[in-house]
């Protein structure tokens, strides 16, 4: 039952992934490429890291005790991932926003009308 758990995350983590990829190769502007392959690849990889941890503790449980450094280093990457990420994005728009690139479709920037 676990194992079947473990797949069934690995899946999504991989469906997820790869529609990252697809949306930074579909959508037409930095600001929804950045927000598609930042959710997207934010949420594949929570999905994935969660079934690592769960193989992990079910390896542990069978008697194997060297899968709980596998898990606590998996738990560490994926709270550093939830810090990153998001902070990352919002470097990239921030720096398209101060670089002039206006989205797809954006005829005047409130931003920029308010001085920010």
């Amino acid at each position: 039952m676990i194992l079947e758990a473990v797949y069934v995350l690995l899946g999504a983590g991989f469906v997820f992934q790869a529609l990252g990829t697809i949306a930074l190769h579909r959508f037409p502007d930095v600001y929804t490429r950045m927000h598609g392959a930042t959710k997207c690849t934010t949420f594949g990889s929570m999905f994935t890291y969660i079934g690592i941890m769960l193989y992990g503790a079910y390896a542990w449980m069978s008697g194997n005790p060297a899968y709980v450094s596998l898990s606590t280093h998996t738990f560490i990457v994926m709270a550093l991932l939830l810090i990153t990420n998001p902070a990352g994005a919002h470097a990239i728009a921030r720096a398209a926003h101060r670089s002039g690139v206006m989205p797809k479709g954006a005829i005047t920037d409130s931003l920029r009308r308010k001085g920010k």
